[in-house]
């Protein structure tokens, strides 16, 4: 993400989510659309929306996220589009004028919520939606190393560049290059065997903090940020400050394909599982995967790639190519609940906060929050759901065409 993490690594198995879902309609010939849904629809959606799995008292709790998402929008070159797909071309205009709409009214939908049927078009995201889930661990760690904190987390290396490579060519629009200067001109940057097997960082002072347990730092990595429970009993927030550049290798999908665990049972418990239990292969596969991620500690997080933080059950991770970030989204979709040992139904409204370069077309992560709950949320949430973008009315008026 632009300032949490840059969410290529953040939701483990690309690949292997897809694999491990029983039913997934057959979507790869469908172009990734919006349909507006009939008034009468709406009305009924709206109806059965509710807070009551997000740990908001009333509607009027929104709101903070809400004006971080405008504040967001606002930012944004007013008359560029922000999104231009199948049923929907939007400016960010035009968007930032409808979260604003959705603000105004926001303490009245809680006694009125057909206000959310009658002043906006709930245009439906298809496909479908697979929904997955990311959360904010927490690992044993301390500021300084010893005999129990032998694992370093970096912070961003200085001899770590990056370059914008659309300014040498067109073709090259919105990529870059990751690379260190070597003996002979530019090189790759060090990956991960090379950062924690052969020590290509240590004793160069670029360390931020010492972990207890090396698969937690690896874990840390694919979620990009999360919590030290520190030896004195304080917290710290350990962010995203960068990557190294290399692809990410999904250590789901190697575990799959070597017979090391079979594809009804993955989950990111069940990796961790296995690789404590397995030491000796441990190592080995996670050198595998070549993405490395930098963090720094801060006093407050974790933040999304709008640069506000994440709220648990209501900040989700889209495709910015899809969904424009900023938007309301009505999700409708079945939580695990692990106490009751059953699914819950959720219908609310969720806040598009975040990116991630795992998450594409019409998929979206869902922020589960941090501790054990959300962990084990997060690790197996995998599930077919429906989402509906929230567009004024009076704005779908004013678009040529609508």
């Amino acid at each position: 993400m632009t300032l949490l993490r840059f969410l290529f690594v953040v939701w483990l198995v690309p690949l292997v989510v897809v694999g491990c879902v029983s039913k997934i309609p057959d979507t790869i010939d469908q172009i990734p659309s919006y349909v507006v849904v009939e008034q009468s629809e709406a009305k009924n959606l709206a109806a059965q929306l509710s807070t009551r799995l997000q740990g908001l008292d009333s509607w009027t709790d929104l709101r903070p996220g809400l004006e971080d998402n405008l504040t967001y929008i606002l930012k944004r070159s007013q008359d560029s589009v922000c999104v231009n797909r199948p049923g929907l071309v939007l400016t960010w205009g035009q968007l930032a004028s409808s979260v604003a709409e959705l603000i105004a009214i926001l303490p009245q939908v809680g006694s009125n919520p057909h206000l959310i049927a009658e002043r906006f078009d709930w245009l439906k995201i298809s496909p479908g939606t697979l929904l997955t889930g990311y959360y904010e661990p927490w690992l044993e760690a301390s500021l300084s190393p010893d005999d129990r904190y032998q694992y370093p987390l970096y912070g961003v290396p200085e001899d770590l560049k990056t370059i914008n490579l659309s300014q040498f060519h067109y073709r090259w629009k919105g990529q870059s290059l990751v690379y260190r200067m070597g003996e002979d001109g530019i090189e790759p940057y060090y990956d991960r065997e090379a950062i924690d097997g052969m020590g290509a960082l240590a004793e160069k002072g670029q360390e931020v903090a010492w972990a207890k347990d090396q698969v937690d730092v690896f874990f840390l990595q694919i979620q990009g940020s999360g919590r030290l429970a520190l030896p004195d009993g304080s917290m710290k927030h350990i962010l995203y400050g960068g990557k190294n550049g290399h692809q990410y290798v999904s250590l789901g999908r190697l575990l799959i394909e070597r017979g090391y665990v079979p594809r009804e049972e993955m989950s990111m418990q069940r990796i961790r599982a296995f690789l404590n239990a397995n030491p000796d292969k441990a190592r080995e596969l996670m050198f595998e995967n070549p993405s490395y991620v930098f963090f720094h500690l801060s006093d407050e997080g974790p933040y999304g790639s709008i640069n506000s933080i994440l709220t648990p059950r209501v900040s989700v991770a889209v495709d910015r190519t899809m969904i424009p970030l900023g938007s309301v989204l009505a999700l409708k979709t079945a939580l695990m609940d692990y106490e009751k040992g059953e699914a819950d139904p959720f219908f609310s409204l969720v806040l598009a906060q975040d990116t991630g370069g795992a998450i594409k077309g019409t998929r979206c992560d869902f922020f589960s929050g941090s501790g054990v709950e959300a962990e084990n949320l997060a690790g197996h949430l995998q599930e077919q759901s429906e989402l509906y973008l929230l567009i004024s009315k009076r704005v779908m008026k004013s678009i040529p065409g609508e």
